[in-house]
């Protein structure tokens, strides 16, 4: 399941919920984990339905839907640094005073300058939002792409791919499942990497000797596969080494 494309395609009012209803089950936008319907689920000596349990998923493990949005690289929402502690603090309810307190910047009408900018950016991306829609209508030549992958810890131009460049990757350095060479440009690297994590997602987690078996019977070199998924944002693990998974 490619949530990336999920995630990309949702609408606003599902992106704000953070989850999406589907024929059996809620798919939490933000990792894919899906509640099954009909089921009731206990938790701290309670039972809930699946999509009251899907709410309780978002806040147990990703606090909010906006805090998990605001985390994003600055590449995909746009924002800087400063203006994300600025939403931050005024997601948190606090005045003009007390963020200015707290940033040691300006004064309250700086502030309120601030929150000004802020509106005319969500002005200027509504305006933008219906202008791509429109686009859509009409644009008969526009390639499809791959999304982002949500935990890319580098977005640049080596993510400008088509789904037709990916599959084309695929076939050059795969062979019966198997990495002929390890690509030397950064962007068919990126694509290299894109398949082979799409191939650990059946298991969670993985022990470092879980890991290093399977990416072993892909490519030789297991260590420098298994650098670069963590380098390029697809797995983590922890400090000690003793347990890999992949991010979601």
């Amino acid at each position: 399941m490619d949530v990336s494309s999920i995630f990309q395609n949702a609408t606003i009012e599902e992106l704000k919920k953070g989850y999406i209803e589907e024929s059996d089950s809620y798919l939490c936008l933000l990792c894919g984990e899906q509640i099954e319907k009909g089921v009731i689920y206990p938790q701290d000596g309670k039972l809930y339905e699946a999509e009251k349990f899907m709410k309780l998923h978002i806040e147990g493990v990703h606090q909010s839907v906006f805090h998990y949005l605001i985390s994003l690289d600055k590449k995909m929402t746009g924002l800087t640094e400063h203006q994300t502690k600025l939403l931050e603090l005024f997601y948190q309810g606090k005045s003009d005073a007390e963020v200015k307190k707290e940033l040691e910047i300006g004064s309250a009408s700086t502030i309120r300058h601030h929150r000004f900018a802020l509106k005319e950016k969500e002005r200027q991306a509504r305006n933008f939002l219906a202008i791509m829609e429109l686009l859509k209508e009409k644009d008969n030549h526009a390639p499809s792409f791959v999304p982002v992958h949500q935990t890319a810890t580098m977005v640049d131009d080596r993510y400008n791919i088509t789904e037709e460049e990916q599959v084309e990757v695929a076939a050059k350095y795969f062979k019966d499942g198997v990495l002929s060479k390890f690509p030397i440009k950064q962007k068919q690297k990126l694509m290299v990497l894109r398949e082979i994590a799409n191939r650990l997602e059946e298991q969670e987690s993985f022990s470092e000797k879980e890991l290093n078996q399977l990416l072993m019977t892909i490519y030789e070199d297991y260590v420098l596969i298994r650098r670069y998924l963590i380098e390029y944002g697809f797995l983590d693990r922890k400090a000690d080494g003793s347990l890999y998974w992949l991010k979601k």
